[in-house]
């Protein structure tokens, strides 16, 4: 991890510790399609991207028409009421702070809706802290994070080779290798150790430890 200048960070399930909120949304898809309620293990274990076939492998069943659209507002209700119970992860904001403190940069992408993130990170107090937010801004065919995160490192002027990103799902380490740049993942997230570490990429237990791996700590 030598040369390292700048952190990409996720947000949900890495920065953001929101794992309950997810699994409290995904069971409220379930029980719309009458499906029986999962647990946090279950979900860290098959979660995967693209994100619709792995819903109908769930729920058992393809989806007709306008059906995604309901797991989606039945997903996004139930979530956007947890949220705000949702606290920061282990050691946030303090580790932002430092890393700047180091002369280093940080930014922030996340695959959330970019209208619905740069509110929300404004009032967490962390907008300052990144040189860029963006959120999802168009689809892609793949529903990958690669896309996303070419794009982002361009709007930042950013050398791939210089930057790590911080995630806490298999698609972060996907998105970082087709990007040309590095990835770290987090297993305090929606993804179990074990799926993390099938990547090739370094797994930390939590962003507070890859932020000490960076630092030679």
């Amino acid at each position: 991890m030598t040369g390292i200048k700048h952190i990409v960070w996720d947000w949900n399930g890495t920065l953001l510790d929101d794992n309950h909120a997810v699994l409290g949304a995904v069971n409220e898809v379930c029980g719309l399609f009458g499906r029986e309620p999962i647990d946090l293990e279950h979900w860290r274990s098959t979660f995967r991207r693209p994100i619709v076939p792995f819903y109908e492998e769930l729920l058992g069943r393809t989806f007709a028409d306008g059906e995604w659209e309901q797991v989606n507002a039945a997903y996004e209700r139930y979530y956007s009421a947890a949220l705000p119970q949702c606290s920061l992860a282990d050691g946030v904001p303090g580790l932002l702070h430092d890393w700047a403190a180091t002369g280093r940069t940080q930014s922030l992408l996340s695959m959330a809706s970019h209208e619905h993130l740069v509110p929300l990170i404004a009032e967490r107090g962390l907008s300052e802290h990144f040189t860029r937010v963006d959120g999802r801004r168009f689809d892609t065919a793949k529903d990958s994070k690669a896309e996303h995160l070419i794009a982002h490192l361009a709007g930042l002027g950013a050398d791939p080779e210089t930057v790590v990103l911080i995630g806490d799902i298999d698609d972060d380490g996907h998105a970082a290798r087709e990007a040309g740049a590095r990835a770290i993942l987090v297993a305090s997230g929606i993804m179990s150790r074990e799926r993390l570490e099938a990547t090739g990429h370094p797994v930390a237990d939590t962003p507070a430890e890859a932020v000490r791996v960076l630092r030679g700590r």
